[in-house]
């Protein structure tokens, strides 16, 4: 084939991926609209009266996103933007309907104050954001040259809160500025996985050196150990200081990810799971909180027994109702509108939005949602093996590995899989820090399966790497940035 002819090509293609992009985002937000008004159907009789202003806004944010991504990143992923843009949707609309049922039983109390205006504008401030990291940020390698400030900063941010006096259901993880709150571990994750990112790509061969082997699994050598027992330290101080079981568990374990995909030492995975365990039970058994976060884990029934029976520390019936939740929505749901998803309390917004998924759609709507994250997840980390630059492939995987522990350490302690957290379920949950900061997410991730995407489209048969190891050495050409 001419030259000529394998760039037009790569033009025809590049078009249909945008194209499939517009379609699947058309889509999204026609499914976010009509699932509104089936929810509200059962509960007030009428569809919501926003939901056509509504969802000609959030269809109008999502079409500057997709022009802005046709602009600057032609060669993206044409599934993660509309991937991002369903999950949003759907939040919002469990958000609306969960509104109207919290206004009914709790018309006096926090709970029943609407949720769903707010999460309109922070989704607004997150589409605007998105917009100007795919706009500004020419290349991802950028990212490198600020990677020692950007960790600075993050970590000043983690801390922050342990300073503020009283918490806020058990956990320091906000700091507030009058009105307005901030949750900052939200933005830290992403500051974690361009840092770990950089760091690994530097000092790879020093952490590859292997040490004695233990029960056949090589371990690292102990003076190699030092960034680990660092990031270690850390992930215990935040769950010291600040009783946030679900950010140290995210810290630590992306940066166990990260340093695996770049040495390929199972070793460091196992001393890595030994020292999240014990970090966690040592600070766990000291904590008051995370106690009662493992008791009820442990005995969510116990809750329903007289005072004095109940275990020490069970306090909360949250984990019990979520099974109950579960439990009554059997296969296919009992439909939207039509639970009572309002019995968890005020959690119902956050970390129990898959709750009400679970009891109105049912085991089906629960599969459907985790298949939607592993999607997004898959798409990360093919981005990850398609990309060339060692920095790339690291932080497409840091980025990826965030979303999937997030939804895990979500999901399994809303289910009882694992403890409770009190981490938001990325783009479902309510909440402005963590809407904005997985939109900065999402964004970065476009901007790193646009340049994947350009190795594929304009050498159309780019050279196969044997392992990991090859592809995090190998010499590449300095982007322009």
């Amino acid at each position: 084939m001419t030259t000529r002819g394998t760039a037009a090509l790569a033009v025809a293609m590049v078009k249909r991926r945008r194209n499939i992009e517009l379609a699947l985002i058309l889509g999204a937000v026609a499914l976010s609209v009509g699932g509104s008004a089936s929810a509200g159907l059962p509960l007030n009789g009428t569809a919501p009266g926003a939901l056509l202003p509504v969802g000609a806004g959030l269809g109008t944010l999502a079409l500057a996103a997709h022009l802005a991504v046709r602009r600057f990143a032609p060669y993206a992923d044409p599934l993660i933007l509309p991937l991002g843009v369903l999950l949003s949707s759907l939040g919002l609309m469990l958000i609306t309907r969960l509104d109207i049922s919290y206004k009914a039983e709790y018309p006096h109390s926090s709970p029943g104050r609407p949720g769903a205006p707010g999460q309109v504008m922070w989704m607004a401030i997150a589409g605007i954001a998105f917009i100007a990291v795919v706009a500004l940020l020419r290349h991802h390698r950028v990212l490198q040259r600020y990677s020692y400030l950007t960790m600075t900063g993050a970590l000043v941010l983690l801390l922050t809160p342990a300073f503020f006096p009283g918490d806020t259901f058990g956990a320091k993880r906000w700091i507030f500025i009058g009105p307005l709150s901030l949750e900052p571990d939200e933005f830290v994750k992403i500051a974690i996985a361009i840092f770990f990112a950089s760091y690994l790509m530097t000092n790879r061969d020093a952490l590859s050196l292997v040490g004695r082997k233990v029960c056949g699994v090589s371990l690292p050598r102990g003076r190699n150990a030092g960034p680990v027992l660092a990031v270690w330290a850390v992930s215990l101080m935040v769950l010291i200081f600040e009783n946030d079981l679900g950010t140290s568990l995210i810290f630590f374990g992306v940066f166990v990810v990260t340093l695996y995909v770049a040495t390929e030492r199972t070793g460091w995975v196992v001393l890595g799971l030994l020292m999240a365990t014990l970090g966690a039970g040592v600070v766990g058994s000291l904590s008051t909180h995370v106690t009662a976060r493992v008791v009820a884990w442990l005995h969510p029934m116990d809750i329903f027994l007289p005072p004095g029976q109940r275990p020490p520390g069970l306090v909360s019936d949250q984990s019990a109702q979520a099974l109950f939740s579960f439990g009554s929505g059997g296969i296919l749901g009992t439909g939207l509108g039509q639970g009572h998803p309002w019995l968890i309390g005020f959690a119902g917004r956050s970390d129990f939005i898959l709750t009400t998924i679970g009891e109105e759609l049912g085991l089906a709507g629960v599969t459907a949602i985790l298949l939607l994250y592993v999607l997004l997840i898959e798409r990360g980390l093919r981005t990850a093996l398609v990309l060339a630059d060692p920095f790339g492939k690291l932080l497409a995987v840091g980025l990826t590995a965030t979303i999937a522990l997030q939804v895990f350490v979500v999901a399994g302690g809303v289910t009882g899989l694992i403890p409770l957290t009190g981490k938001a379920l990325p783009f479902l949950a309510q909440g402005g820090s963590s809407t904005v900061a997985n939109w900065l997410l999402v964004a970065i991730l476009v901007k790193l399966s646009d340049a994947a995407g350009r190795i594929t489209h304009e050498q159309q048969d780019p050279a196969p790497v044997a392992n990991t190891a090859e592809a995090l050495t190998a010499v590449v050409p300095r982007a322009a940035v």
